[in-house]
């Protein structure tokens, strides 16, 4: 079949200030999708290995003086995205670029304090978003915690809709079901928007099955969850006490999130000035100082029979190794938090329970907004999920405008392949799609595709 080619949309000028671990991601998927991009960082090694790998331009140099940031365009750039290993710098160099040019700053803020002053921040500096990786990993850790049974919980139409990522066992309800024929053996409506088998991931339609080893991502209201892990028979035990391994910044978030929860939190780190500082803000808390990665010190403190375990270290190696040995000693949900990912095939392969990648939690939010600004004629992007290693994305519109793809029935929509519509959102009551549904300007929609660099709703037709 002919197709014509679709016009290239115009990429942003964006600006990228440190080459670390998610300012290299960052420039990779801008890169990727079209945009302008620029990086500063000091190091001139990590910027030869960034222009050499991918489609972007480098300036050694400080990102706060006016200066480089000159010698970069700023007075021609969309968007400045500061990434630097310093707060403080992150926000001077939003700083100087809304001084001198007339673009929109996106700035990483970590540090506790100043996590409490976002709305402030954002408002006096006129910053577009301010990021924060840890917070944003402990939130995410802290939702799976919430639901053990699943490998990965994301949540969509302000926290309405959830898409759960799962694996099948050979003795689940769900075994050898046909998609078409499940509300014959649950009750709860859920969607399943992806399925990876055997390594390949593919948007299933009705006529296929359910298989043993499948892991499937499907999405159904929130107050829903629950429910249907209970008529497939997985019990949903709510998780009591955490072990967490690495008194870091993630883990001091962490930890406050489950206290609130009503869990006991045990923290294990190494030093000794650290875990002073961690008891006086969380006097809650069990701090133990020591070195976590000690076989006889985690029995000491109870890894046989803890609810879960959670090791943050600084260090990947020293994070698979933890789980791998929780799960071989205790039944604890184990959830893996991974900073670099080279090995991903082989990590993969490992049973590491969750695993959470900090750089991609921070980027996707970065990236969300990036395609909103790109195109914002029809809809905006609400939020944006990579799924399977980002070969698979789930995004929810928000429908402002009327277009080719409001008023009219899903089954009369001309749809790419490898693409499924999860759900409506109108009015605040989530439902899942029959092909006599339309969308309608107000409505938010979920679509979740093996296509990549989705920025409008209008893509989603051929």
């Amino acid at each position: 079949m002919f197709r014509q080619k679709k016009p290239v949309k115009q990429g942003l000028r964006i600006i990228i200030v440190g080459c670390g671990k998610v300012g290299s991601t960052l420039a990779e998927i801008l890169s990727n999708e079209g945009n302008d991009v620029t990086v500063i960082d000091k190091d001139s090694r990590t910027l030869e290995t960034l222009t050499n790998n991918f489609d972007v331009m480098g300036i050694e140099g400080n990102g706060a003086s006016f200066t480089t940031q000159e010698e970069a365009g700023i007075s021609n750039a969309d968007l400045m995205i500061a990434v630097t290993n310093s707060d403080e710098l992150n926000l001077l160099c939003c700083t100087v670029a809304k001084q001198v040019g007339n673009c929109a700053t996106i700035a990483r803020v970590r540090t506790p304090e100043y996590n409490k002053e976002v709305q402030y921040l954002t408002e006096q500096l006129g910053l577009a978003m301010v990021i924060n990786p840890e917070y944003e990993v402990a939130k995410e850790i802290s939702r799976i915690l919430y639901l053990p049974s699943a490998l990965e919980v994301s949540s969509f139409a302000h926290g309405q809709a959830e898409l759960i990522k799962y694996k099948v066992d050979e003795a689940n309800k769900l075994c050898d079901v046909r998609i078409a024929e499940l509300s014959q053996v649950i009750k709860t409506r859920i969607l399943i928007c992806a399925i990876e088998r055997e390594g390949d991931v593919f948007i299933p339609s009705g006529n296929d099955y359910i298989k043993s080893g499948d892991i499937i991502s499907f999405v159904t209201p929130r107050k829903s969850v629950k429910d249907f892990f209970t008529q497939i028979g997985v019990k949903t035990n709510k998780i009591k006490d955490a072990m967490l391994i690495g008194g870091g910044k993630a883990a001091y978030y962490l930890a406050n999130m489950l206290l609130n929860m009503g869990m006991a939190v045990k923290i294990i780190e190494t030093d000794k000035s650290r875990c002073e500082e961690l008891s006086i803000l969380l006097p809650k808390a069990i701090i133990i100082n020591g070195d976590g990665t000690n076989e006889e010190l985690l029995k000491e403190e109870g890894i046989e029979n803890v609810n879960s375990f959670i090791p943050l270290t600084g260090i990947d190696e020293e994070n698979i190794i933890l789980t791998l040995y929780a799960k071989q000693v205790s039944k604890a949900k184990v959830i893996t938090k991974i900073n670099r990912i080279n090995f991903r095939g082989v990590i993969s392969k490992l049973d590491l329970g969750s695993t959470v990648y900090p750089r991609y939690i921070t980027s996707e939010a970065i990236i969300a907004y990036v395609r909103a600004k790109k195109d914002s004629m029809n809809s905006n992007i609400e939020t944006l999920y990579h799924m399977f290693e980002h070969r698979v994305e789930a995004i929810e519109f928000l429908i402002d405008k009327e277009s080719d793809v409001t008023d009219t029935t899903l089954a009369k929509l001309p749809l790419k392949d490898n693409l499924i519509i999860a759900f409506i959102n109108r009015n605040g009551k989530v439902f899942m799609p029959s092909g006599s549904d339309c969308m309608m300007v107000g409505d938010t929609v979920m679509i979740v595709t093996k296509h990549t660099g989705f920025d409008s709703i209008l893509d989603i037709l051929e």
